[in-house]
């Protein structure tokens, strides 16, 4: 077992199911204190956080990347262990090998081996860490130690998230940006009622309807050469259900939009109230920002990556927007560059999570050449 090896096997045994992290900063930090890192806690209940530097200068690159996990779901469908690292056929098997334990060990290494090269270095290496990224405190994690980084008046150049950005082969895409996720939580009054007598209720579900109709089908936008058109979902409706004869007088719906930068939460929320008011309904709405689209289109760091990627892989990566949201999205606003860049996604969040130690060892590559061109 190589050093990236024993490193992520020690990292996959902490059973860091979010947002629990089960100590599993607590090692890193020792690592990079070792290394020579100032390391500080901005731990938020039940978050752990981090954040680490090494080095004085500007520019200063941080490493973003969370420790906590999924459950594993079926335990009985896994091959090994779930919790415990396991080879086979040059694949590693273990829950976050991919998503994203993985990239945490490249991560660690490409920084040993930058504190090796560059005893006085031209730029800093930092590390942001939390433990809130797989589940709902997302809140209590990234965009937490942002604020109080802000506050103390670190401000990063340049960030590379390590999520699971590859399709098919390592470096194949580099993400860019993301798209904003803006969820509602919608209530409807009308007026229960028996179905014999429509004209005594006022269907909650009947009336929404058209309404419904136009949101499903507007065209909110055509997208830009870097995002898709935004685009409504519903994901969630519940009315009546009490008995056949009852006409429901209550109903809630939940949706989501996912949405390009020709767009705003603020823009979007009033569409959406424009739409019930042209319908003669006033719903009550309560708002959720997962966050705003971010892009980093240019810039020192995207060029570092692309010309790194070609040099270490031979290929040139898909520049993409596309997926969900991950917490660039609360590094982004502060005027940092961010990419995120790390191993394959084929078996994220799945039963038998695995990744493969080739590409593995290839990313640790690819993050020390970018840390040697950006800081050496």
């Amino acid at each position: 077992m190589n050093a990236l090896q024993e490193l992520l096997a020690n990292l996959i045994a902490f059973q860091s199911v979010t947002p629990d992290d089960a100590g599993c900063q607590d090692y890193m930090i020792n690592y990079l204190q070792q290394l020579g890192f100032q390391c500080q806690r901005f731990d938020n209940a039940p978050v752990s956080n981090f954040y680490a530097t090494y080095g004085e200068s500007r520019p200063l690159l941080v490493f973003a990347g969370h420790t906590d996990v999924v459950p594993v779901g079926d335990e009985s469908r896994w091959l090994t262990d779930p919790f415990t690292l396991c080879e086979q056929d040059g694949l590693l098997y273990g829950r976050g090998t991919a998503d994203m334990k993985g990239s945490l060990a490249c991560m660690l290494i490409a920084a040993a081996r930058f504190v090796a090269s560059n005893p006085a270095p031209a730029g800093s290496l930092g590390f942001l860490i939390t433990s809130g990224e797989e589940g709902d405190d997302y809140d209590l994690g990234t965009p937490y130690v942002m604020a109080q980084l802000h506050q103390q008046g670190i401000h990063p150049d340049f960030c590379i998230v390590g999520e699971p950005s590859s399709t098919k082969m390592l470096g194949d895409v580099l993400k860019i940006g993301r798209r904003g996720s803006l969820n509602g939580k919608l209530s409807l009054h009308g007026k229960q009622g028996h179905v014999a007598y429509p004209h005594l209720a006022d269907n909650a579900i009947h009336k929404i309807l058209p309404a419904l109709v136009e949101l499903t089908t507007t065209r909110w936008d055509e997208g830009n050469p870097h995002f898709p058109p935004t685009s409504l979902q519903i994901t969630h409706v519940y009315a009546g259900g009490q008995a056949n004869n009852v006409i429901p007088g209550e109903l809630s719906l939940h949706f989501n939009i996912r949405y390009s930068t020709e767009h705003t939460a603020d823009t979007l929320k009033q569409a959406v109230h424009a739409c019930f008011e042209r319908h003669g309904l006033t719903p009550v709405i309560a708002w959720r920002l997962s966050g705003e689209p971010f892009l980093t289109a240019r810039g020192r760091l995207l060029e570092s990556c692309v010309k790194n990627i070609k040099n270490n892989t031979g290929q040139t990566p898909e520049l993409s927007t596309s997926g969900g949201t991950s917490d660039g999205r609360f590094i982004a606003p502060y005027g940092i560059e961010v990419v995120e860049l790390g191993p394959i996604n084929a078996t994220i969040h799945q039963v038998n999570e695995c990744v493969s130690l080739a590409d593995l060892s290839a990313l640790t590559t690819l993050y020390s050449a970018i840390c040697q061109d950006l800081l050496g």
